[in-house]
């Protein structure tokens, strides 16, 4: 029996930082060398970004440029037509619409007073 517990560590536990209270935060040691060597990486990212930045070719076909142009030039136009129209004037084209519809499509009418 005494085999099986040979093995078990006797005493009470030993929790961290307890023992010495006096010896706080370890600070760490600030290396220059890996800080010189990160500043190099960074200074070397940037200037390869502002090649490539510098270096930009648009690979569009030119048929792609022209649909976009387009795209553009509509959008453009669908914003002006949306704002030529006040909420009143919006409304009575509405009431008008509503006017030529059959009764089956019946909706009550938007009024400006009730």
């Amino acid at each position: 029996m005494s085999d099986q517990y040979a093995t078990v560590q006797k005493g009470s536990l030993q929790l961290k930082r307890i023992g010495v209270v006096s010896s706080g935060k370890k600070k760490k040691k600030k290396n220059k060398e890996k800080k010189h060597r990160l500043e190099q990486q960074i200074n070397t990212n940037k200037n390869e970004e502002e090649e490539t930045k510098s270096g930009y070719i648009d690979k569009r076909t030119p048929a792609q440029m022209a649909f976009d142009k387009m795209q553009e030039k509509r959008q453009m136009e669908r914003i002006l037509n949306k704002a030529e129209k006040t909420h009143k004037r919006r409304v009575e084209d509405f009431n008008r619409h509503l006017d030529t519809l059959t009764e089956h499509y019946d909706i009550p009418k938007v009024s400006w007073t009730k």
